[in-house]
Parts: C-alpha cells; sequence; structure tokens
C-alpha cells in the first residue's frame, strides 16, 4: 500500500520526472544557447550520471509514496544508452500507471517502435516551428522541422500516444499558433502551446518576450470558437480547450501569466540524482551520493519523506514579486522540462 505525503501547501506526490542526461544534440535558443552550451561546455561524467540500476531503484522508492506518472526527460533522454532496458524496468514497477517520455524527436524515427515494445506509453515531441529554416534557426544545429515530423509520425505509426510542445515567444514564432493547430487538426495529436519560461540563467528571458495564454487564445479565436475541457486528473499542467463541435483538443501551458503551483505534484530527479521540488530550483538534495555510500531503502525513504513533507515552493505564483532577486536557477537541460 503506498504510503501517501503531501507537502506543507497540502500537494500530494504523484509525478516523478527523469533527466537521463544533460546532454542534447539540439542547442535551442530559449534551453541550451549554444554561447553558454558550446564548446569547451562540461557536460556530466559518465561516471556521475546514475546507472539505470540506481534510477530503477529510486522510482521504485517515488512509487512507495504514490507516484503513478514517470516522465523521462533530458537533455535529450534517447541519447542515453540502453533506454530501452530501463524503460522497460521502470514500466515494470508496482503502482507505475504511466510511463511517457520528452523527447526533440530527431532520434525516434529509429527507436519509435523499440519505446512502444519496451513499455513506453507516451511522447511528447517539441516542435517550435513547421517551417524548416526557422526551426533550424530555433535549434541552432540546423535540423529541419521534417526531421521532427518524420519522429512525430514514426512514433504515431508504432502505436504511442503523441502530443506535440510548441515554445511559443514573442518575435520568434507567434505568429505560427494557428498554423501548428490547423497541421494537425484530425490526426488525434494534441499541440501544447507553451509560454516561454524563465528557465535557468541562460537563456536571457525577458517578460516582454512572453506570449502569453491571452494572446494564444486570442489568435486560435480568429478563426475558431474553443470551448474548455476538464482537466483529466489533479496536477495537469495544461489548460485544455476543444475546438467547438469537433473532437479536436489543444493546451496551453501558462506559468508565467497564469501559474497552476497550487496543483503541481511533481518531483524532478536530475541525471546525476539530485531531487529537486520546483522546475525553478536552485539547488536539490542528491541521493547519488547516499545510494553510493550504502544507504539503505530506509533511509532513502525517509529522505523522499523529509524532502516532501517540508516543500513549500511556489516559484511561479511569486515571480512578479521576487524577479530580481531569482538567480542562479538551474538549467532546464540539468532538471528536466
Amino acid at each position: 500500500m503506498a504510503k501517501h505525503i503531501q507537502d506543507l501547501l497540502g500537494r500530494p506526490l504523484r509525478d516523478l520526472r527523469i533527466s537521463l542526461t544533460d546532454r542534447c544534440n539540439f542547442r535551442c535558443t530559449y534551453c541550451m544557447p549554444k554561447e553558454v552550451f558550446g564548446p569547451g561546455y562540461e557536460f556530466l561524467s559518465r561516471s556521475a550520471i546514475l546507472s539505470n540500476d540506481e534510477v530503477v531503484r529510486l522510482a521504485g522508492l517515488f512509487a512507495e509514496f504514490g507516484v503513478k506518472k514517470i516522465r523521462l526527460t533530458g537533455g535529450e533522454p534517447l541519447l542515453r544508452p540502453k533506454v530501452d532496458d530501463l524503460i522497460h524496468r521502470l514500466a515494470e514497477i508496482n503502482g507505475i500507471e504511466d510511463l511517457a517520455m520528452t523527447t526533440n524527436g530527431s532520434l525516434v524515427p529509429k527507436k519509435a517502435h523499440l519505446l512502444k515494445s519496451s513499455g513506453l506509453r507516451r511522447v511528447t515531441i517539441s516542435l517550435d516551428s513547421l517551417s524548416d529554416d526557422r526551426f533550424a534557426a530555433i535549434n541552432d544545429q540546423g535540423f529541419k522541422a521534417s526531421d521532427v515530423l518524420e519522429g512525430i509520425w514514426a512514433a504515431k505509426a508504432a502505436g504511442l500516444q503523441v502530443k506535440i510542445n510548441m515554445m511559443v515567444q514573442k518575435g520568434v514564432n507567434e505568429d505560427e499558433v494557428l498554423e501548428m493547430l490547423d497541421y494537425f487538426r484530425g490526426s488525434g495529436i494534441v499541440v501544447r502551446f507553451i509560454e516561454y519560461m524563465d528557465v535557468g540563467n541562460s537563456n536571457g528571458w525577458r517578460r516582454d518576450d512572453v506570449f502569453g495564454k491571452k494572446a494564444i487564445l486570442e489568435s486560435i479565436k480568429q478563426k475558431y470558437d474553443i470551448e474548455p475541457i476538464d482537466a483529466d486528473y489533479f496536477g495537469e499542467v495544461a489548460s485544455r480547450y476543444r475546438l467547438h463541435g469537433s473532437d479536436d483538443e489543444f493546451g496551453v501551458i501558462s506559468s508565467v501569466t497564469d501559474a497552476f503551483c497550487s496543483s503541481c505534484t511533481r518531483a524532478r530527479l536530475s541525471a546525476d540524482g539530485s531531487i529537486f521540488t520546483c522546475l525553478f530550483a536552485s539547488k536539490g538534495v542528491s541521493f547519488r551520493n547516499p545510494m553510493r555510500n550504502g544507504a539503505s531503502d530506509q533511509e532513502l525513504s525517509d529522505m523522499i519523506q523529509e524532502i516532501w513533507g517540508k516543500r513549500h515552493d511556489r516559484y511561479s505564483e511569486e515571480r512578479k514579486h521576487r524577479e530580481s532577486s531569482a538567480k542562479n536557477k538551474i538549467e532546464m537541460s540539468y532538471i528536466g522540462g
């Protein structure tokens, strides 16, 4: 029986996001800009990263506290060796009902069927533009939108549920919101529009660059009547909508203009084994070091209880009051999106 716990704001622990690597083959300007993550940048060594055995052990302990959903992230998670073996083992953990992955999609065409057969249920694939030239500029590595689209259709053909994440940034791609929605209409693929967030310290985030939830919805209303849909579950990050008179659904993730901290049920495990309780955190608690120093499962469980039981972060709700002092946040490529 799960040992359900709540934090100081009454939020249960239900989701675990696991970063499998801090490396990525993209250099998206809002996440891993090349001027910071270029030649000479020191990524985690192989020995610093949790082994598959260590990841599975920790995931099992979190499941005992009521975690039902695991999402694999990065960096780019498909760069991790033997990821199919890890997925297979995570899928067998008692209590885990949903196993998903967030990926840039570039490596999916070669691995989609393997991911599905290993036990992965869903993929969320990032696609910020349908223009090859614009998308290449955003990822700054020359990848085309068509490369990611190939991964999207390969995932769907393999039987994986697919969602699209589009990071919308004013002056960059806000003019493609309606085009992106139209492109995937009738496909059964849900597009989620994400407000440009101030994750980490390297992307030069400014509030003026945020194309907010209200503006996103107004763009769509230029062509469609829309209606809100109830959340699937407590803690769902996206506000859900349907195009009136159809089954076509889309979502908006609005951590800047319409924060959802009050229903956040997510803990994050970095590739080197630290637990963070907020995407915008400045520090975490290492589980790798205690594990490698011989900590028992009970000792690790006590750490989980302590960390979540004392949790009170709500960065997005407090952002407007603390923008000037919000320094040294962990980079998204390290903690996972």
